[in-house]
C-alpha cells in the first residue's frame, strides 16, 4: 500500500504553495501550519514533508522556529528540506524535530560531502531530492536546471546506499495535472527496491489510487488538500481498510 504523505511548503512561516516552483506564483493557505499538521494527526496521519522554500531560496534554513513549532505539537514524522547547504543546516534541522532531512542542490554541488553525511548520520534518515525539468536536475529552488542527468544522479547515490529519494516532476508541480506516473514507472523498473516519493501533479485521490496501483511506494501531495480537491479523512480510510 502506498506511504501517503501530506506536504506543507512554508514562506515567511506560512503554509504556501507556488507553481512549477515560481515564487511569484504564491498562494498563501495558513497562517499557522502547526495547526495543519494537527489536524492531519487527527485523521491518522504518520508523516509530513515540509519544504523551507525561503530556504530552498537563500540557501540555508530560514523557518527553523516553523519546523519547530509543529514537531512540538505533534508526533508527526517529519522530513524537511529546503536549503540545506552544510552540515550546520542538517543539524539545525534535526535539532527542531526532523526526523529526517531532504538534500537536493548540495548533492549535485557537493557530491563527497553528502557522502560523509550518508556515513554519519545513515541512509535512514537522509532522503535524496531529485527534482527533475526535462530529465534533468534542477537546484537552488528550482531556479537553476544543473545540467545533472536524472538516471545517473540516481545511479551514484544507490550506490552509495540511498534508498530513499523523494522525485518531483517540476512542470507538474502545483498544476492540479495528475502525476509523472510513467516517469516513477521508469524509476522503479530501474531500482525495484528504492522507496521512491512521488511529488508533483496530483490532483485528486485517483491520481493516488493509479500510483499505488502502478507500484510506487510513496506519495507526497500538497496542493490538491488545499485546493479542496482530496477528503483526507477519505483518503486515511481508503488506505487503511
Amino acid at each position: 500500500m502506498i506511504e501517503l504523505i501530506p506536504a506543507i511548503d512554508i514562506i515567511g512561516g506560512k503554509c504556501v504553495r507556488l507553481t512549477k516552483g515560481d515564487y511569484a506564483s504564491q498562494t498563501t493557505y495558513s497562517r499557522n501550519p502547526a495547526d495543519l499538521a494537527m489536524e492531519f494527526e487527527k485523521i491518522g496521519y504518520r508523516r509530513l514533508h515540509i519544504v523551507d522554500l525561503d530556504g530552498a531560496k537563500s540557501k540555508h534554513i530560514t523557518n527553523a522556529a516553523t519546523l519547530k513549532s509543529i514537531t512540538s505539537a505533534t508526533k508527526l514524522t517529519v522530513d524537511f528540506g529546503g536549503g540545506l547547504k552544510t552540515e550546520k543546516d542538517i543539524k539545525c534541522a534535526f535539532d527542531n524535530g526532523a526526523a529526517m532531512v531532504t538534500i537536493g542542490s548540495v548533492a549535485v554541488s557537493s557530491p563527497d560531502m553528502c557522502l560523509e553525511w550518508i556515513k554519519k548520520y545513515g541512509a535512514d534518515r537522509i532522503i535524496l531530492g531529485a527534482d527533475t525539468r526535462n530529465g534533468k536536475i534542477s537546484i537552488n529552488g528550482w531556479t537553476q536546471d544543473s545540467g545533472a542527468d536524472l538516471f545517473e544522479f540516481l545511479d551514484f547515490y544507490v550506490r552509495h546506499g540511498i534508498h530513499n529519494v523523494l522525485c518531483t516532476e517540476i512542470s507538474k508541480d502545483g498544476m492540479l495535472c495528475g502525476p509523472a506516473t510513467d516517469l516513477y514507472k521508469r524509476i522503479m523498473q530501474a531500482y525495484p527496491t528504492l522507496h521512491l516519493i512521488a511529488s508533483g501533479g496530483v490532483s485528486n485521490a485517483e491520481d493516488i489510487y493509479e500510483l499505488d496501483r502502478e507500484g510506487i511506494p510513496a506519495v507526497v501531495f500538497g496542493k490538491a488538500i488545499y485546493e479542496g480537491k482530496i477528503n483526507m479523512k477519505e483518503l486515511w480510510d481508503w488506505q487503511n481498510e
